[in-house]
């Protein structure tokens, strides 16, 4: 039943993905904590495990959306390298700053900006196109900031990138693009840090590789990556407007459930 639960998170994930463009690490990091409270793990490890496997099935989920957009030619490569190189640095920083955080307090992160993403996407907020694209101390800058923050929340960094990009006049196709495969080194970076920190811990249940669990990571990973092509098709029938607030309620509750 534990594998099938994943199985379904992984489904329900992709599908959201695919309709609103954010990152299931927002949906599976909250679900996780649930579960892993249920399946008894160490309270004081918990979070850092959900986290850790989010990341984890976001290195799947990228890949094919990654492939995507570059065969449509919308993945503005040169910005790419450069934030890619401040993310690998930011995703290592933000594994040890998470690492470093008891628990319960990490709980309440995650659950305050949850509040601020469904805030974000309830009331449609949008950076104006104000400024030129930085150079390569300030994309590498920003993919640090990013990258730092996305591995402490366990999210793949589209609800970070996107905005960033927008407001750094790049078009918005452009901006979802390069969001993507941004996601991709963010999520292998941090993965592999929240491995390293946790390996060997006491407190881990069976079939973990430090802080990523391995059932959860295959079950979500292998829905997860069907799924979402499903939420794509599904978004191009329904309204977006009406989408985006049913998903801000449902980040609102998560947030507000972390922070009682």
């Amino acid at each position: 039943m534990e594998f099938v639960l994943y199985l379904v998170l992984g489904a329900c994930a992709g599908v959201l993905a695919g309709l609103f463009g954010v990152g299931g690490g927002m949906i599976i990091v909250p679900v996780l904590v649930f579960s892993f409270t249920a399946q008894g793990v160490d309270p004081g490890i918990l979070t850092h495990l959900a986290v850790g496997t989010s990341l984890a099935t976001i290195i799947f989920t990228s890949i094919n959306s990654v492939r995507e957009h570059h065969r449509k030619g919308a993945v503005r490569w040169p910005v790419f390298v450069w934030m890619a190189v401040g993310i690998l640095i930011g995703s290592g920083l933000g594994s040890m700053t998470a690492a470093a955080i008891q628990g319960p307090m990490l709980q309440k992160i995650i659950g305050v900006f949850a509040i601020l993403v469904a805030t974000q996407m309830g009331l449609d907020l949008k950076p104006k196109a104000s400024r030129e694209v930085p150079g390569k101390p300030g994309l590498t800058l920003a993919g640090g900031v990013i990258g730092w923050a996305s591995a402490i929340f366990g999210i793949g960094g589209g609800s970070l990138t996107v905005p960033f990009l927008t407001w750094r006049s790049v078009p918005i196709q452009q901006a979802v693009a390069t969001s993507a495969a941004c996601g991709l080194p963010i999520a292998a970076a941090s993965a592999l840090s929240f491995m390293a920190l946790g390996w060997n811990n006491p407190g881990l249940p069976p079939y973990s590789f430090g802080f990523i669990y391995l059932p959860a990571l295959v079950g979500i990973a292998a829905t997860s990556m069907l799924f979402a092509r499903f939420g794509a098709r599904l978004a191009h029938r329904l309204s977006p407007r009406l989408l985006k607030r049913l998903f801000a309620l449902l980040l609102l509750s998560v947030g507000l459930n972390f922070l009682i």
